[in-house]
C-alpha cells in the first residue's frame, strides 16, 4: 500500500467527496484507510460496566484506499512514485511535481 499513517489525502469517492484529513489508521488486510473526520457513522452504544457510558457516538469508519488520494502541496491531489537516493535509499515522490512527500 502506497500511503501511510500520517500522510494528508483528500476523498475522491463517496459521501464526502472532496474532503482532506489525515490517515490515522491503515488497515491492510482489507485495503483500506481510516481518515480523520472522514466517512462519520452514528453508532448506538451499550453501556458496559461502570466506567463507559452508552448512547449515540459519532465514529470514523474505514474508506478504501483506491477513493482517496495523497495530497501535494505544491500540486494537489497526486498518485506517488518511488525514487531512489544515492545511497540506496527509497523515497517517496509527487508524480506531478516530482518533489519529495
Amino acid at each position: 500500500m502506497k500511503v501511510k499513517k500520517g500522510d494528508e489525502v483528500v476523498v475522491l469517492a463517496g459521501k464526502d467527496v472532496g474532503r482532506r484529513g489525515t490517515i490515522t489508521r491503515v488497515i491492510t488486510d482489507s485495503d483500506k484507510v481510516i481518515v480523520d473526520g472522514v466517512n462519520m457513522v452514528k453508532r448506538h452504544t451499550k453501556p458496559r460496566g461502570q466506567v463507559m457510558q452508552g448512547g449515540i457516538i459519532d465514529k470514523e469508519m474505514p474508506v478504501h484506499v483506491s477513493n482517496v488520494a495523497l495530497w501535494c502541496k505544491e500540486c494537489g491531489a497526486t498518485r506517488i512514485g518511488y525514487r531512489f537516493a544515492d545511497d540506496g535509499v527509497k523515497h517517496r515522490i509527487c508524480r506531478k511535481c516530482g518533489g519529495e512527500i
